[in-house]
């Protein structure tokens, strides 16, 4: 977080990716007609289909790899959520536990992975991504609504990166506009997603705000494998 050369890696991505999704939607909507689009299960495979000829095979071999790239990166990243979320007191204690020596979050991995195998297991796969994609994109709505009211609460406050206010006002213009779309174009998607976010509020009552567990509760975490033996401190103990 302290590479000066983050924030201009931030500016230089987004718009590069933004300027290659625009490129890549046009040849969609001036090669393919609505009905082709809607009827698609993979857009991209019917696009390559109608246009590439021989060479079609590249578009699902590409979608593959990053669909595989994707699964990836949020592997890494929804597990180390977790992690940063037990550490900070938001979640229960057990999911701040790392491998003692490879230094792996793996209750957070192992909880992450069970909770999308459960979820896989009872649902289609179109409405699980709508589900995630409503869940993420709210999310990450009120993450840069949370930013903005810190860099007006607290304006002093340690930042490691500090961007131009432009950058989250624009993106929340935006975050907002498209929200009000999905709630009005499919508001049993955007519910049933809410519904989901709202099965975290029992996990945090039962893992972190009641206090006074049974003992057996903490003995079982105590008792737990010599691999999730080192729990770090949160980070502010850190910064202290």
């Amino acid at each position: 977080l302290d590479d000066p050369n983050l924030p201009r890696a931030i500016y230089i991505s987004i718009p590069l990716v933004t300027f290659v999704y625009t490129l890549t939607n046009i040849a969609y909507f001036s090669s393919m007609s609505p009905e082709e689009l809607l009827s698609s299960n993979a857009v991209a495979v019917t696009f390559g289909e109608k246009l590439l000829g021989m060479f079609s095979i590249i578009m699902p071999i590409s979608v593959a790899l990053s669909t595989f790239g994707g699964i990836n990166g949020y592997l890494f990243t929804s597990s180390r959520l977790c992690f940063s979320g037990a550490r900070e007191g938001h979640l229960p204690s057990l999911l701040a536990m790392i491998h003692y020596k490879s230094c792996t979050p793996i209750p957070a991995l192992l909880v992450c992975c069970t909770a999308t195998i459960v979820i896989l297991c009872i649902g289609e796969t179109h409405n699980l991504i709508n589900y995630v994609s409503f869940i993420n994109y709210l999310s990450y709505g009120v993450t840069i609504a949370g930013l903005l009211f810190y860099r007006w609460k607290k304006p002093n406050l340690y930042r490691p990166i500090k961007v131009n206010l432009l950058v989250p006002v624009c993106y929340l213009m935006f975050w907002a506009l498209l929200l009000g779309f999905s709630l009005y174009s499919e508001p049993v998607v955007c519910g049933v997603g809410l519904v989901i976010m709202l099965t975290g509020v029992p996990v945090y009552f039962l893992g972190v705000h009641w206090k006074e567990k049974p003992k057996c509760i903490y003995n079982f975490i105590g008792e737990f494998p010599p691999l999730l033996l080192r729990q770090l401190p949160s980070s502010s103990s850190w910064l202290q």
